[in-house]
C-alpha cells in the first residue's frame, strides 16, 4: 500500500521552532556618567539605577563582580530585597541601592564600603583596620570574630588583612546577613 502525504490542511505535527530573541534574553550594558549600568532589553527597563555600577552591586552582594547583570546577580538582588522587606523584583532601584548602601558617587569610584558600612566601621573600631578588642575576640575595622572572618572567605588575622579585603568581606557579610552581625553598630 503506498503512503500518502497528509493533506495540506492538516496541521504539522512538528512544533514550530520558537526563536528566543536576544531582546528577551540579553542584558545590554550602557555607559552613563562613567558608570556601567545594566539595562534589560525588554522594553528598556533599567535593572540598576543610573550611576550605580553593576560590579559594585555584585561586590556588595557577594557575587563575583563581572559587571554583567545576569541571572545570578538578579537572584542575589531578589534575596537581598526579600531579606530587607523590599519589593523582590530583582531591580536595583533607589530603595534597593540605598539599602545596599550604594550611591552613584561611590559606585563610579568602585569603592566597596557603603555609607552603612562606613558607619558600622566607625562605631565598631573608629575605622581602624588594625583594631583589636580588649579580650582579643573581635578584630579589624569591622570587629570580625575569626570564625566569621573565615566563614566569609578570609584567612589569617582580620586585623592584619588589608583594609580593602576587610571592606570586601564586610560587604559580603552585610549582603548575606544584613546588620545582624553588628547588633549595636548596625543600628547606629
Amino acid at each position: 500500500m503506498p503512503t500518502t502525504d497528509p493533506p495540506l490542511s492538516e496541521p504539522s505535527r512538528r512544533r514550530p521552532r520558537r526563536l528566543l530573541t536576544a531582546v528577551a534574553l540579553a542584558v545590554t550594558l550602557t555607559v552613563t556618567g562613567g558608570a556601567t549600568t545594566a539595562v534589560a532589553a525588554t522594553g528598556g527597563a533599567k535593572m540598576v539605577v543610573p550611576g550605580i555600577d553593576v560590579a559594585a552591586v555584585q561586590r556588595v552582594l557577594g557575587v563575583k563582580p563581572d559587571g554583567v547583570y545576569g541571572p545570578q546577580t538578579r537572584r542575589a538582588v531578589k534575596r537581598f530585597q526579600r531579606k530587607h522587606g523590599l519589593q523582590a523584583d530583582g531591580i536595583v532601584g533607589a530603595r534597593t541601592a540605598a539599602a545596599l548602601g550604594l550611591t552613584a558617587k561611590q559606585a563610579t569610584k568602585g569603592k566597596v564600603p557603603s555609607k552603612l558600612l562606613e558607619r558600622i566601621a566607625e562605631c565598631e573600631s573608629g575605622g581602624d583596620p588594625t583594631a583589636v578588642s580588649a579580650d582579643g575576640q573581635f578584630r579589624g575595622k569591622y570587629q570580625f570574630t575569626r570564625a566569621t572572618w573565615q566563614a566569609m572567605g578570609g584567612t589569617g588575622d582580620p586585623a592584619k588583612a588589608p583594609e580593602a579585603e576587610q571592606d570586601k568581606r564586610a560587604a559580603a557579610l552585610l549582603a548575606q546577613s544584613g546588620t545582624n552581625p553588628w547588633p549595636v553598630c548596625g543600628n547606629a
